[in-house]
């Protein structure tokens, strides 16, 4: 026979393995969930490294060898050149007009907020910098943009001298994470990681995107353009990756920049 000793003993041992399993089975349920987040920031990561791209190196940088999308062993530093002189009316609005193998593309710049930039951009198009050159990079999660501006393809050209960032508090304050919403339509410059390290690449967003307030805001896509952008991003990427070629090829056939 059981005593009223032995039965307690039992239930209080019953009651420790239940606390025991319970707690086992709650240090297994937060491995899994960190195991998700992780893996959802590695996918937002590895999406925001191709903004740092090389669109300018610095020969004497040294760290560039750690970013993957600045490796100046892919292909060499282009030579430096002077940037342009101002030669645009600080007041007026320009349109950049991309003649490409999936459509046009048109975007307004106001010089006003950008006139570094817009400087920059009219000086490259005038010199028919733009003209046959690639959109190499398109990017489907974390966030959605199409780069371009990129003489060699690669993410890793540039005209060979840098400009100012410009307008960065022009998207609102960041959040909690540092990072604000660039809309859909939104025209930004891609740059290396560093303060004022634009050169010639640009992202067009299709879709809102939350990013760092680190890429100037230059230009706002017109509807038709951002409908050829959409068909674009719809086809994905050339390996069905997140990141990587477009499957539909986007290759600036003339990029023009007038005086509206």
């Amino acid at each position: 026979m059981v005593t009223s000793d032995q039965r307690r003993r039992q239930l209080a041992r019953e009651k420790y393995e239940r606390q025991q399993k319970r707690r086992a089975e709650a240090r297994r349920k937060a491995r899994q969930r960190a195991a998700v987040i992780g893996a959802a920031v590695a996918v937002v990561v590895a999406t925001l490294v191709g903004l740092v791209v090389g669109g300018v190196f610095d020969k004497d940088k040294k760290d560039q060898a750690a970013d993957p999308a600045a490796n100046p062993s892919a292909s060499p530093s282009p030579k430096q050149s002077p940037s342009p002189a101002m030669a645009i009316d600080k007041n007026a609005k320009y349109t950049f007009d991309l003649k490409t193998s999936a459509g046009e593309i048109k975007f307004e710049m106001d010089a006003a907020k950008t006139p570094e930039t817009v400087n920059s951009f009219k000086s490259l198009a005038d010199k028919g910098f733009f003209d046959n050159t690639k959109c190499h990079r398109l990017t489907t999660s974390g966030i959605f943009v199409l780069q371009c501006g990129d003489p060699q393809g690669t993410g890793m050209g540039g005209p060979g001298y840098t400009i100012a960032d410009e307008n960065l508090d022009s998207l609102g304050k960041p959040n909690e994470q540092g990072q604000v919403i660039y809309p859909a339509g939104t025209v930004a410059m891609a740059n290396t990681g560093q303060p004022h390290s634009g050169g010639s690449q640009f992202f067009l967003v299709y879709k809102d995107s939350p990013l760092a307030p680190s890429y100037t805001p230059f230009g706002k896509i017109d509807a038709a353009g951002l409908k050829v952008l959409e068909a674009v991003a719809k086809a994905g990427t050339a390996d069905g990756g997140q990141d990587g070629a477009p499957k539909t090829p986007v290759t600036v056939e003339k990029g023009a920049v007038t005086r509206n």
